[in-house]
């Protein structure tokens, strides 16, 4: 795993962050402490995107936008049964769009719909996206030093008890 984020990640963070905020404070109902899960949902994409992505062109479907459904639903349940206290979740009514009334557009208006949106995306996908990709990174790290220790355990152990086979079948 790299320790910067590849420019497929950011875009798919960056075409999704906005969704991913709003389903996370309808999931938990606005709560402030838990505005972190969204991170967490992204770093676990993160952690899985070499994989999910390469299984995406495999399948020919969507599998990080999959996965990131899975885990915030996983997420959402793990912060919910981690709670003291009731969850009160209240849904409100949106309000209906209602267009301004108005003189005819104009022909710089009329142009505009033709023309490709001149909107930059934030500096938030960006940020985010490399946040959830250094936990990730850092996450990965320390899953392979616990390998390469289980790993040193193992064969110490299966040194002595070898060594110890080896006396006992020689005396």
């Amino acid at each position: 795993m790299d320790d910067e984020p590849p420019p497929e990640y950011v875009a798919f963070v960056a075409g999704h962050l906005a969704a991913l905020r709003r389903e996370t404070d309808r999931l938990v109902g606005g709560d402030f402490e838990a505005a972190h899960l969204y991170m967490d949902v992204l770093a676990d994409v993160a952690g899985h995107w070499r994989r999910l992505a390469w299984w995406g062109w495999l399948a020919h479907k969507d599998a990080p936008t999959e996965y990131m459904t899975r885990r915030l639903a996983s997420r959402t349940k793990q912060w919910r049964d981690e709670q003291i206290y009731e969850v009160d979740i209240r849904v409100l009514r949106t309000q209906p769009y209602m267009p301004m009334r108005g003189p005819a557009p104009t022909l710089a208006l009329r142009k505009a719909d033709v023309l490709d949106d001149t909107v930059r995306v934030g500096a938030g996908p960006y940020a985010d996206a490399g946040i959830a990709w250094v936990q990730a990174y850092r996450k990965q790290q320390w899953h392979r030093v616990g390998r390469l220790v289980a790993t040193g355990i193992l064969l110490v152990g299966g040194m002595i008890q070898y060594m110890s086979w080896l006396s006992t079948t020689t005396s």
